[in-house]
């Protein structure tokens, strides 16, 4: 995933969600807010709070699942809704031109939703357990996205995909994109891996065979102006995380909501 920052995740959302209560002159029970300390906001109020966005349920195969009328999915079809009228009419502009248009998915909670690693890891990050998850290919879809990408390949718009994944966990993915339905381009030439051991040539300023120091602005920034050399203009880019839309190299993005960790 990801995710050298996803053990302070869950502390970093208490304190931006106390601040704001704190601001507002707001207590959780049994606290006082006069005084001059920014007590963070209770992290099993917050761990309540996620479960209410996600409308976090358990499926008979004991999956947590995020229901179809939470306010995650709301907040999502009103993301795709939107996503699907400017692609069209980017789509029609760039064919127009006779340019090349694309768009850019992340894959972990952009494509495929990890509530149930989270749920059941408390909301903490270990690199074992969640190479053991990713293994499993059978995350459920983000609500609505693989449509999305459907959507764009119907209206003749190039898909790739830009994810932390690392290249070891390439069989994985497609396994798993394919079972939720956005089975679209997922070759090798589409679909870019974190690669360590062999870096592709377009991140020298930060990566070398063995040895790799790109942020993940860098990494996918740099991605997706090595897709735009090959010719394409890349309309949209959608992910979970800031850093998979900083850096530029692209027309629109789309921040999807994720409330469960952070990517610097």
């Amino acid at each position: 995933m990801h995710k050298p920052l996803r053990i302070a995740a869950l502390v970093a959302a208490c304190a931006l969600a106390g601040g704001a209560l704190y601001g507002a002159g707001a207590a959780t029970a049994g606290q006082s807010t006069a005084n001059s300390t920014h007590e963070p906001y209770n992290i099993g109020l917050l761990v309540k709070d996620i479960d209410t966005y996600y409308g976090a349920t358990l499926d008979s195969n004991g999956v947590y699942q995020a229901s179809a009328d939470s306010p995650y999915a709301q907040d999502l079809a009103r993301i795709e809704s939107d996503a699907k009228r400017y692609i069209d009419r980017a789509a029609r502009k760039a064919h127009r031109h006779g340019e090349k248009p694309a768009v850019v998915f992340d894959i972990d909670d952009t494509l495929l939703l990890s509530l149930d690693y989270e749920k059941k890891t408390n909301y903490t990050y270990n690199s074992t357990t969640w190479a053991e998850y990713v293994a499993k290919a059978d995350r459920p879809a983000v609500p609505g996205t693989p449509a999305l990408v459907r959507y764009a390949e119907n209206k003749g718009v190039e898909v790739f995909y830009n994810s932390g994944l690392k290249e070891s966990q390439r069989s994985a993915a497609v396994a798993n994109l394919k079972k939720v339905g956005a089975d679209i381009n997922l070759d090798a030439e589409h679909m870019f891996l974190k690669n360590a051991d062999n870096p592709p040539s377009y991140l020298k300023d930060c990566a070398t065979p063995g040895t790799w120091t790109c942020t993940t602005v860098q990494y996918k920034s740099g991605t997706r102006e090595h897709i735009e050399d090959l010719g394409y203009d890349i309309i949209a880019d959608f992910g979970d995380q800031y850093s998979d839309l900083d850096g530029g190299h692209a027309d629109k993005t789309y921040k999807l909501p994720n409330p469960t960790y952070f990517v610097g």
